[in-house]
């Protein structure tokens, strides 16, 4: 049972096991409790709901990934953009020290950390999918360093959410990403008109798109994120966490404070996140929420990734501020791969793509911004008809 290629395993975990980890081995030995039986010799070893010559064609690309050396990470890539975030961290900080706290050097120092956080948080991503080391224990704790020290958040709060999502991504009850749904928004065509047919109606939902402006991009980190991490990490005994969490506070009050007094530091810190939260909703909401959102259907890895996630164009600026998740669809299917190599996996992708008839999308990104909005006005449209009318 612990062999990989175990038909139970081949046809149901074998691409999510084979994408999440590095030391395969390792992770064998905490799936021997899972055995719960073996197929009967004459029973088929996939299923039916899966393309299987489609899964057969990806696995096939796995492995001229893993060949072309594509999974292989560059130090200094991760290096030059750790230390950019640092440099500039460090600016905001001379910014205020030297020309004082009037309201432009105010604000100009209040950007340069909003694009720290923005930053960071791309790069703490990098860390908790284990792309910069080979070994997985390196990746987790400079992980702890970058979210928690520089970001001032949990990694295991990271790590609990961002692998559900990956694994079934926007799959109703199994992605956290889209349980906005239906106490804030009504989301994807299917779950919207359900809403409306159940006469369900926790917010005006022909209107979430004007007041996604309001409780979503401004909202999401100063207003949720900002109090939930400290109750996950507290509620669930993360005490590892809490400390590195911690650091990063006492760093900005100790730095901060004499030079802004309470109410500056205050200020700064609430702008810093309105700052973060905006850039952070709009580059990881464009990906997902205007694409297909419905209950788990059980279909194939390759397709469960393609129909939730699409790109926005390659450039020097798109890469730099989106972290390279303007590749999510690569990312999605080498969730391990390094972002500095997505744009040359991409095209063999893309090959897949058309020669199964799988929709590959990619899109300017201002159009993946208006996109957003545009799926919240259409789904919130279905539901008000369905509401009315059936």
């Amino acid at each position: 049972m612990c062999d990989l290629f175990h038909p139970i395993l081949l046809s149901v975990f074998q691409d999510p096991f084979t994408a999440f980890h590095l030391d395969k081995a390792l992770v064998r030995k905490y799936m021997k409790s899972l055995l719960i039986g073996e197929l009967a010799p004459d029973q088929p070893s996939f299923e039916p709901s899966k393309n299987k010559l489609l899964l057969e064609d990806f696995r096939e690309l796995r492995t001229t990934v893993e060949r072309m050396g594509l999974l292989n990470p560059s130090h200094l890539f991760f290096f030059l953009l750790l230390l950019h975030i640092l440099l500039l961290d460090a600016a905001a900080w001379l910014t205020i020290w030297y020309f004082g706290s009037s309201l432009l050097p105010f604000l100009f120092s209040a950007l340069l950390l909003g694009t720290v956080q923005a930053q960071a948080g791309w790069l703490q991503h990098d860390f908790g999918h284990l792309s910069v080391f080979s070994k997985s224990k390196w990746n987790h704790l400079v992980h702890k360093f970058v979210i928690g020290h520089l970001k001032g958040a949990p990694a295991s709060w990271w790590n609990h959410l961002h692998f559900q999502h990956h694994a079934k991504p926007n799959c109703f009850c199994k992605d956290p990403d889209v349980n906005m749904h239906p106490l804030f928004f009504a989301l994807g065509k299917t779950l919207s008109v359900e809403l409306g047919k159940k006469k369900k109606k926790f917010m005006p939902y022909n209107h979430q798109h004007k007041y996604f402006f309001i409780i979503g991009p401004p909202a999401l980190v100063p207003l949720y994120f900002q109090w939930y991490i400290f109750y996950f990490a507290v509620q669930r005994r993360q005490w590892v966490d809490l400390v590195w969490m911690l650091t990063f506070y006492v760093r900005f009050f100790l730095t901060y404070l004499p030079l802004l007094g309470a109410k500056g530091l205050l200020g700064l810190f609430l702008l810093v996140r309105f700052i973060e939260s905006n850039w952070f909703v709009w580059v990881t909401q464009m990906n997902h929420i205007p694409m297909h959102i419905d209950y788990d259907k059980n279909v194939d890895w390759f397709t469960t990734q393609l129909q939730a996630t699409c790109n926005v164009h390659q450039s020097l600026f798109n890469d730099w501020f989106s972290g390279h998740l303007n590749f999510q669809i690569e990312h999605h299917l080498f969730p391990t791969m390094p972002r500095h190599n997505y744009w040359k996996v991409a095209p063999l992708v893309k090959s897949l793509c058309a020669k199964h008839g799988v929709e590959y999308q990619s899109k300017p990104l201002f159009t993946a911004f208006a996109d957003i909005v545009h799926s919240l006005k259409d789904s919130g449209e279905l539901w008000l008809n369905a509401y009315l009318h059936k």
